[in-house]
């Protein structure tokens, strides 16, 4: 059964339907719930569980709703879907098996489907460029994902995911639940100090979620609230308590974050809590710059030995996990991205390694880099300059 979208194009909804029934509808059930359940847990923090987990939650939604047209990504998303049925279909009993525990695998604890999605897409991508693909993973447990051949040439593709969150000291999700433990207090706050402020937050040692570090600086921020002092500071964090001064303050809260970042740039973390005619602003950062591209790099390092057999030249399709629109084109406009890979691919370690590509959700999605990846030839590598690798391997920017 189809769906049409509200451009024309069909959503094949048995597809959908058939990759939820590779792991059991009552399992992906229940996944759903649980994700739901999760979201529920803070207002900022449940928006951040969504984001997360949004393949998911899209995949399940067009199964269910029926009456909307759907967007471009659900459309993309649902392409994927039918790739992903169409490639189970192609395989083996134990290739099957392999899928389905691979699929599974996303669907548990802090695991999304969108890794596996960028697994299927890739394959899809690859196929689109002129290449044969088989899914020698799922087929031969081949430490690589895909075998690509074209004109006689051959070549292992290994997928891996990483989040951007390895190259943060202050964690996204960490303040996600920092601010929604603290919102009550400052809400309360505010009503008997009403105005406009700005708390900001230097954390030297970084923020990663343990609860312990959570609980100790929310108190801290509360008693340095109650005792109205104007700033706290030890080894570990420094607050700084002052008016908010931003024109932008006059406006509405859409107005004054984009006045906040343009003040704070874009690695800051900030929060905004009113209440009456009061506002409060809080504004975290690490006591250094982010460092995504640097844990890509490292990345690359750790898997490429254990992913890539060296018998045949070896492509690693890197997935980045948790970063947005913003931080993505300052990883490619800034060429770090492409300086960190680069440092990789000149090192002994890269030897066996033709290319690095580089995707996000914006291009999983259909929505980010024209050409479906960043990719980054290996000068050095023997078949760096062959023509048949060359739709997958030749440098992107």
């Amino acid at each position: 059964m189809s769906v049409a979208l509200g451009n024309g194009t069909p959503i094949d909804r048995a597809a959908i339907t058939a990759l939820i029934a590779a792991v059991g509808r009552a399992t992906w059930d229940r996944r759903i719930a649980e994700i739901l359940a999760w979201a529920r847990g803070g207002q900022r923090a449940g928006r951040a569980m969504l984001r997360h987990h949004a393949v998911e939650l899209t995949l399940d939604r067009m199964t269910r709703d029926l009456g909307r047209p759907a967007s471009p990504a659900e459309s993309v998303l649902a392409g994927l879907a039918r790739e992903a049925v169409t490639a189970l279909r192609s395989l083996s009993p134990a290739g099957q098996d392999a899928f389905r525990a691979r699929l599974r695998a996303g669907l548990n604890a802090a695991e999304s489907l969108a890794p596996f999605f960028h697994l299927i897409r890739t394959a899809a991508l690859q196929r689109n460029r002129g290449f044969t693909v088989e899914f020698a993973g799922f087929e031969a447990n081949t430490p690589y994902d895909l075998l690509l051949r074209r004109d006689g040439v051959e070549a292992e593709l290994a997928c891996d995911t990483i989040s951007a969150e390895d190259g943060r000291d202050v964690h996204r999700g960490a303040w996600c639940q920092l601010v929604d433990r603290i919102d009550p207090d400052l809400q309360t706050w505010l009503a008997a100090h009403p105005g406009r402020y700005l708390l900001k937050l230097t954390l030297p040692l970084g923020l990663r979620g343990e609860p312990a570090t959570l609980a100790s600086l929310h108190d801290r921020i509360r008693d340095m609230l109650t005792s109205e002092r104007r700033a706290d500071h030890d080894p570990a964090c420094m607050l700084r308590l002052d008016p908010l001064m931003l024109a932008a303050a006059q406006a509405e809260e859409g107005g004054l974050m984009e006045g906040l970042r343009r003040e704070f740039g874009t690695q800051a973390h900030l929060a905004v809590t009113s209440a009456g005619q009061g506002v409060f602003v809080l504004a975290a950062r690490a006591s250094r710059e982010d460092e995504v591209a640097v844990a890509i790099r490292r990345r690359l390092f750790a898997i490429a030995p254990e992913r890539l057999t060296g018998t045949r030249p070896g492509i690693l399709a890197m997935f980045i996990e948790d970063t947005d629109r913003t931080e993505w084109a300052e990883l490619r406009e800034k060429l770090e991205l492409e300086g960190e890979a680069r440092q990789f691919l000149a090192q002994p370690a890269a030897r066996g390694v033709v290319a690095v590509t580089c995707a996000s959700r914006l291009e999983l999605l259909g929505n980010g880099a024209p050409e479906g990846d960043v990719r980054f030839r290996n000068p050095s590598h023997p078949a760096a300059k062959a023509q048949a690798l060359a739709p997958a391997v030749m440098s992107s920017l």
